[in-house]
Order: C-alpha cells, then structure tokens, then sequence
C-alpha cells in the first residue's frame, strides 16, 4: 500500500512539476482591440496577399499576415517558448514566410502560427480579426 501512495504522489508531482513548466511559458493575456485602415500607406504591405507588418499591441508588439484577400492573422511577437526572457520577440526572416526568435531560434510559420523548428513547442498566440473590405479589427 505504501508504494502505491508513493507512486501516486511521484506521479503527481511530475504532473505538477510539468504544468508549472508549461504556464512559465504562457503569453500573458492583455487586452487588444485594434482597428487598422488597410489603405493607410503604413499598412501597405498588407494591401496584398502575403504582405505583413508589425503593429504595437499585445505583450510584445503584434504581427499581422494577409492570407488571402478576406483573411488576416494576427499573432503576438512573444516567442512561446521561455515567454519571460525579454528577448523572446519573433522577427519575421527574409524568407517572408517564417517568424523566428533570435534568441532560442525557434521558428513559426506566419500562415497559421505553427511552430516549425524547436525549442518551442506551442503555436504563436493568435488573436482575432475581422474584415470589412478596408478596416481590419484586432481583439481578443
């Protein structure tokens, strides 16, 4: 019996020892609400399909992506992986198609979020968006 309870608590404890793990590396949750007037020149690049930019919002700044004429993605620049490191901000690389953090080197795809290189482990944090045909909306 009292290797049962053993075995039980040890268990236990690494279920706690790995959710621990797991909420260091979560993104805090700020407000974002957003509007974004797609013809402004800043917003050039998202006049097209494919085109991103970065804008202030989020914990770390937000990336936006146009993925196809109706839809945007918008994903936080914090890196999921070790979130609390003030380095962890993705940059998107020359490729135009990846977004990577410098510092771990973990890599994102800017169509969906996905991680496509580790260390990280958990998808970019995305927000919502909405499209009207000239206003893009940001918010969570």
């Amino acid at each position: 019996m009292k290797k049962i309870v053993f075995i039980l608590a040890f268990v236990s404890l690494i279920i706690f020892d790995a959710c621990k793990k797991e909420a260091d590396n979560t993104i805090p949750m700020v407000n974002v609400d957003l509007y974004l007037q797609i013809n402004n020149p800043s917003y050039i690049n998202l006049q097209v399909t494919g085109g991103w930019v970065y804008v202030a919002g989020g914990v770390r700044g937000i990336l936006v992506y146009r993925k196809t004429p109706t839809e945007f993605m918008a994903y936080d620049r914090n890196c999921t992986y070790q979130s609390n490191d003030p380095c962890a901000t993705v940059v998107v690389d020359n490729t135009n198609i990846i977004a990577t953090d410098t510092c771990c080197h973990s890599k994102f795809s800017i169509y969906d979020g996905s991680v496509v290189q580790a260390p990280a482990g958990l998808p970019l944090k995305s927000y919502n968006t909405t499209f009207d045909g000239s206003i893009l909306h940001i918010y969570n």
